[in-house]
């Protein structure tokens, strides 16, 4: 389970909503690890200007952030390869996930131990951001237009059918870790 971003086409364009320029600002919803047998993969965590996450039959029904601290390197195509499974399980078209799989070939980097990711969404769209450990800011390293694209990255890890049902109640405030 990692962060993903992907577009039909790449957007150039800064993410619209007023909600969403001061994200640093605001409160943690809830925290996670994911760890698989003895390896610790990322640190997570979910953001929203309230603290409080709204769930519904949309995984992103307002504005979020969701920033993960990755505990080890990770290539570009283990991500992507991540990603496809996590779509796969979740019941995604075998043609949506080649699609999105394209796009973020050529966008994903390849991750080091505290590098970040950061997926900044208004509920609609949304951006990548990308910060490795030793930069103090982050870098938009692209754009998700298609809302349908924007709920399957999230659908990951909010979505009630994720791989990892404890991770989701733990981001999204349900269970203390």
């Amino acid at each position: 389970m990692f962060i993903v971003m992907s577009v039909a086409l790449p957007v150039k364009a800064q993410l619209s909503g007023a909600d969403t320029q001061n994200w640093r600002q605001w409160r943690t919803v809830g925290e996670a690890q994911l760890s698989w047998l003895f390896f610790d993969i990322y640190q997570s965590r979910l953001l929203t200007s309230t603290g409080r996450f709204e769930q519904g039959a949309d995984v992103s029904p307002h504005p979020l952030a969701l920033e993960i601290n990755y505990l080890r390197d990770i290539s570009q195509k283990d991500l992507l390869k991540a990603t496809q499974q996590q779509w796969q399980k979740l019941g995604f078209s075998k043609a949506a996930q080649q699609r999105w799989i394209a796009v973020l070939s050529e966008l994903f980097p390849d991750v080091q131990t505290g590098d970040s990711l950061t997926y900044l969404t208004n509920g609609q769209t949304g951006q990548l951001m990308f910060k490795r450990l030793a930069q103090s800011d982050y870098e938009v390293i692209g754009y998700v237009a298609d809302e349908e694209l924007n709920d399957a990255f999230l659908s990951i890890w909010l979505s009630p059918q994720s791989n990892y049902p404890q991770l989701r109640q733990q981001l999204i405030g349900q269970v203390s870790r």
